[in-house]
């Protein structure tokens, strides 16, 4: 087999926090030899590098290229064919059980999509994009507290990832009525990323209800 290093780089984002965010998943997943590693931009760039090193021969490389194909194009069910016998052999690495966590959410099955976010953040704690998609999943079940804690957890440590901000700021300013909360995170989201200019009319609508 060949060392693969598999590297999310996520610039004006963040990820990998600390602390036990979620409880223990049911399913279980062989931990990473080497760990995973996060790296800090150096060049003035807000953002940093996730890297995963895994064992993956060519045929499981192009398993999980085609299930991500899948995945693109509403295929849910193959993505997860593939995907359930990916998480088996190469060790431990987060995407194939963050790909099958946004498969389930997909065709509404919303309990197997916690359990494998709940998976992918004990491999990697506070994983950005599982974060951000295991606090959607808590949302759309109501489940809004937890949904902020999610949320606060993974920006206490890793501030510049910006999806979880604004999710932050909308689950704020729509489900918890804390309109300080949600201007907060929507003009530090906005400073960040002026091109995102929905969040800029939230932003000025929301101050115009405080009589700003």
């Amino acid at each position: 087999m060949n060392r693969l290093l598999l590297s999310l780089v996520l610039l004006l984002a963040g990820c990998a926090a600390g602390g036990d965010v979620v409880s223990k998943p049911r399913i279980e997943a062989p931990r990473i030899p080497d760990g995973p590693s996060v790296t800090r931009f150096e060049d003035g760039r807000k953002g940093f590098i996730l890297s995963e090193i895994a064992d993956l021969d060519a045929d499981l490389r192009r398993d999980f290229d085609m299930a991500v194909e899948h995945l693109h194009s509403g295929d849910y069910e193959p993505a997860i064919e593939l995907l359930e016998e990916l998480i088996y052999k190469p060790p431990g690495i987060t995407a194939p059980y963050i790909n099958l966590a946004i498969a389930y959410r997909k065709i509404g099955v919303p309990e197997e999509a916690e359990d494998y976010l709940k998976t992918a953040l004990q491999l990697v704690p506070g994983h950005p994009v599982a974060s951000n998609e295991y606090g959607l999943l808590l949302r759309q079940a109501g489940r809004f507290a937890e949904a902020r804690t999610v949320y606060e957890q993974t920006l206490t440590r890793f501030p510049e990832y910006l999806p979880v901000r604004r999710n932050l700021g909308i689950l704020c300013d729509l489900y918890l009525n804390d309109h300080e909360c949600a201007q907060a995170h929507f003009e530090e989201y906005s400073a960040a990323n002026p091109q995102d200019q929905q969040v800029g009319l939230w932003l000025s609508e929301l101050q115009l209800r405080q009589g700003q």
